[in-house]
């Protein structure tokens, strides 16, 4: 008689710490119960349901520490900017995408790509739109070209900081004009974009997603949806975070895991709103923009700390970390070092950063949740980054060997839709950092990505995200090249294919090499997703 209630998989590569060179791992009512070798896992457990792995990689599940669920979902049936070279084009695709009763959300220009950066004027979007509501977000998604239709629905805009006549908005007005194309979706097309993110995340082999939600982003009906229809069997998992301050009622109500995600210290660097010490080197008169102030910044770790929440920021530029650190330190005066580390705060992005203020929050227990496709896209002498900041500002940028060196958890993210939901090329970014010194060993980023982001969720249990018996059996299967691992000496080669190692392998991460391909995600037990059935 056949036991439904046990699965052993067979004929793999199984991701384990306790048994690297295990085949076959066993699962019984979502909790994985023993890993090793074939052959004894058929005599141990003769009645389960057997499922031949042919080979494939069997790894943990991937959790995003940051996205934008419903955004990301519309930016999917949407329209992408990404490959636009000029405003021709821009204009080009709005003629193209423009339809009479409906706004047209349009996601990903960045001029710092274009062959020429002159951005197209409201009048000449206006003309290209026919008089429908137009938003098109900036790859960064803290500015964004509007028409005059869309203003009409948000006319707070125009006396808000950020207002622009011709260009982008920002700050402030940004915010205004997102909420008016948030108010105009309906429920069913935001439960279908959640729909469609979700779906997404599965299959590419994420078993969670911490939801960055608040008032300037998405809305309470929208959280209290999506953790609704997270909640229904065959989902992933999301992590809810309410971005506000003294919102500890809210909170309460909406059932969130901390008042963190984006709240916003500061802004952007693409849209020229991190806040800095010195000005922009393209824009010699701004040093940006700067939302808490320190003593707003330590209120709020106060009120979560004793509220038994986690609190967290939006924080980007080196004026913005520094003022967070002294909130930091405020706040400790007045709930101690240990009940303030016992919060585990987070900090999202956290890209501009020296050596003694990641010290500082390492013995404060924060998490810095960061996105290495950031310096993927925006890092290396020529990117955004050197031409916002110069060349030696922008060769500081997300130092992620520096903050894992000095004791900071990292939990790695994609702030969709900024960056694609591609998590094994977020760990090939941070291994090939663009910065030399900067970058992680592979076993270190792929960590990061997995069981990094369930601790940066509160979960400490020291199995969760890892492939051990007794943990959740929350895994990915993939179709994978030959597995290496990383050399223990660095006077031998980087990567070696000896088990001897004792350190799991993982799928080679040169730039040239083939990534993974996600054949089932499995989440406590529970299919998420499965290549076969998906493309019948």
């Amino acid at each position: 008689m056949t036991d439904d209630s046990t699965t052993l998989l067979l004929g793999g590569r199984i991701h384990s710490p306790s048994n690297p060179d295990a085949t076959a791992m066993a699962v019984k009512d979502g909790t994985i119960v023993w890993i090793g070798q074939d052959g004894p896992g058929r005599a141990l457990h003769p009645d389960a349901r057997v499922e031949d792995l042919d080979g494939a990689f069997v790894a943990p599940g991937f959790v995003d520490a940051h996205v934008h669920a419903t955004a990301t979902g519309l930016h999917l049936a949407g329209v992408d900017l990404g490959g636009i070279t000029d405003a021709a084009g821009l204009l080009a695709a709005i003629r193209a995408a423009a339809r009479p009763g409906e706004v047209l959300l349009a996601h990903g220009w960045d001029e710092t790509t274009w062959t020429t950066p002159r951005l197209p004027s409201r009048a000449e979007i206006d003309e290209a739109a026919g008089g429908v509501p137009v938003y098109l977000s900036r790859v960064d998604v803290h500015s964004a070209l509007v028409s005059t239709a869309l203003v009409e629905l948000a006319p707070a805009a125009r006396d808000a900081a950020g207002w622009s006549a011709e260009g982008p908005l920002t700050r402030d007005a940004h915010h205004h004009v997102r909420r008016a194309v948030r108010a105009a979706l309906t429920g069913e097309q935001r439960r279908r974009a959640q729909e469609a993110f979700l779906r997404l995340a599965a299959a590419r082999g994420i078993v969670s997603v911490h939801e960055c939600a608040g008032p300037d982003i998405s809305g309470e009906d929208d959280l209290a949806d999506l953790l609704a229809l997270a909640a229904e069997p065959g989902h992933p998992e999301v992590v809810g975070y309410w971005g506000e301050l003294e919102a500890v009622g809210t909170a309460r109500r909406l059932g969130v895991r901390g008042l963190a995600g984006d709240l916003f210290v500061d802004g952007a660097l693409g849209s020229r709103t991190a806040a800095l010490h010195e000005p922009y080197l393209d824009e010699p008169g701004s040093t940006g923009a700067r939302y808490l102030d320190a003593d707003a910044i330590a209120g709020h770790l106060i009120a979560c700390t004793e509220a038994g929440l986690q609190a967290g920021f939006h924080v980007i530029g080196d004026a913005g970390v520094a003022e967070v650190v002294r909130g930091f330190q405020l706040a400790e005066k007045t709930v101690g070092q240990r009940a303030l580390a016992g919060g585990r705060h987070r900090l999202e992005h956290l890209e501009m950063i020296d050596t003694d203020q990641a010290r500082a929050l390492a013995g404060w227990g924060v998490t810095g949740s960061m996105q290495p496709q950031f310096d993927a896209l925006w890092g290396g002498p020529e990117g955004m980054y050197a031409q916002r900041l110069g060349a030696e500002r922008a060769a500081g940028m997300n130092p992620f060997a520096m903050l894992a060196a000095e004791g900071v958890l990292l939990a790695f993210g994609s702030d969709c839709p900024v960056t694609p939901v591609q998590p094994w090329d977020s760990v090939r970014a941070a291994v090939h950092h663009r910065t030399a010194g900067s970058g992680l060993s592979a076993r270190a980023a792929f960590t990061a990505h997995t069981r990094g982001g369930h601790r940066a969720a509160g979960v400490n249990d020291g199995l969760t995200g890892s492939l051990v018996p007794g943990a959740p059996a929350h895994y990915a299967v993939w179709d994978a090249a030959d597995l290496v691992v990383a050399a223990p000496d660095s006077r031998v080669q980087r990567w070696s294919t000896d088990p001897r190692s004792r350190v799991p392998a993982l799928p080679p991460l040169d730039p040239d090499a083939p990534l993974p391909v996600c054949l089932r995600t499995v989440r406590a037990g529970e299919v998420l997703y499965d290549a076969f059935t998906a493309a019948a």
